[in-house]
């Protein structure tokens, strides 16, 4: 039986200041076809990475990848910084956070 391709939505943000949530949900809107009903927080964002079946642009994906800069909200430390990193602990996505050269 032939193996299957991965298929993989990359969304680039890098060079994109992204200070605060909702700088993130605009980001992502586009790229991920998130509808103008989504609830913009870490765990619609979480349920919708790790589980499925409310997004059909994301669910036609086996892998999401999301590329930013260590700026902004991705520099902090802070509980929503923490919250939006844990929203990809599921096996369907990535965040990679490149530091700042």
């Amino acid at each position: 039986m032939p193996k299957r391709e991965l298929r993989e939505l990359v969304v680039d943000l890098r060079g994109r200041p992204i200070d605060t949530l909702d700088d993130f949900f605009d980001a992502i809107t586009e790229p991920c076809g998130l509808p103008d009903w989504f609830v913009r927080n870490t765990y619609a964002l979480a349920d919708t990475l790790q589980n499925g079946g409310i997004v059909e642009t994301i669910d036609s994906y086996d892998l999401i990848v999301f590329h930013v800069d260590k700026r902004g909200i991705f520099a902090q430390n802070n509980i929503e910084a923490r919250e939006l990193r844990r929203a990809f602990a599921g096996k369907q996505s990535r965040l990679i956070v490149h530091p700042m050269t």
